[in-house]
């Protein structure tokens, strides 16, 4: 009847309307996202600052640089893994590639008393390969001594799917769980991860701080912008030509 395929007419019709608004919102969702990462980059750049122990700051201070002075206590390393190294030349160098690096191993991740505010905090030393993990493998890196430390803050994670729970008693974490290392370690839950100037030889790499922020956006708006046309396309044909399809 005639009733019916009016609104089945303008039932349809909800299908381009919808897909389009949905390939707008991505388009606003991508703008925001462009945004952040650029924030980010901006701040993991920035000038470093004193490392504050007030809890509610921070939460405000991911990717923050911060400056810390005092010494390692290496008996009491954690190791976080698998990880592979972090090297962003060669990572833009092989970008789209498929590869596999040989480079896995292990974040090594070492109570740090600060001798200013007379705590112990978590500092991520870096990447080692699994032949240097364990630490008579790489006694030159074992700095003994007071030192000045720059590294960026890091908040706790929580496990994610497929990531296997973290085995304390084998000292094998596979996230951070910032609350379950300190009560291993005795370090408060503070935790940063050292930059690539703290690197001495024999020792862990610095600068392991991954930053990624999914964007896939264009996708999803490529997607439903696609999806807009098409069906648009259909309706058109069908209700206006009255084309048979």
């Amino acid at each position: 009847t005639s009733g019916e395929d009016t609104v089945l007419k303008w039932g349809l019709l909800l299908v381009p309307v919808t897909t389009f608004a949905l390939g707008t919102w991505q388009v606003h969702r991508r703008k925001w996202k462009l945004q952040l990462i650029e924030q980010l980059a901006s701040r993991i750049t920035a000038e470093p600052i004193p490392l504050t122990l007030d809890p509610m700051e921070l939460k405000g201070l991911e990717y923050r640089p911060v400056k810390v002075r005092g010494y390692f206590d290496h008996s009491r390393e954690l190791y976080i893994l698998p990880r592979s190294l972090v090297d962003p030349v060669r990572e833009a160098r092989e970008a789209g590639r498929i590869t596999s690096h040989p480079d896995n191993g292990a974040n090594v991740v070492t109570p740090f008393y600060c001798t200013e505010l007379g705590v112990t905090i978590l500092v991520n030393r870096g990447f080692v390969p699994k032949n240097r993990l364990k630490p008579e493998t790489r006694l030159n890196g074992q700095i003994e001594d007071e030192i000045d430390l720059t590294g960026v803050v890091r908040l706790t994670e929580t496990r994610r799917p497929f990531v296997p729970e973290n085995n304390i008693e084998q000292n094998r974490w596979h996230y951070r769980d910032l609350e379950a290392m300190a009560r291993v370690t005795g370090a408060e839950p503070i935790f940063i991860d050292a930059d690539y100037r703290s690197t001495v030889p024999g020792g862990p790499i610095g600068g392991q701080t991954r930053v990624t922020l999914r964007n896939e956006h264009m996708q999803y708006i490529i997607t439903w912008y696609g999806l807009c046309a098409a069906t648009s396309f259909l309706w058109y044909k069908k209700f206006i030509q009255k084309a048979p399809l």
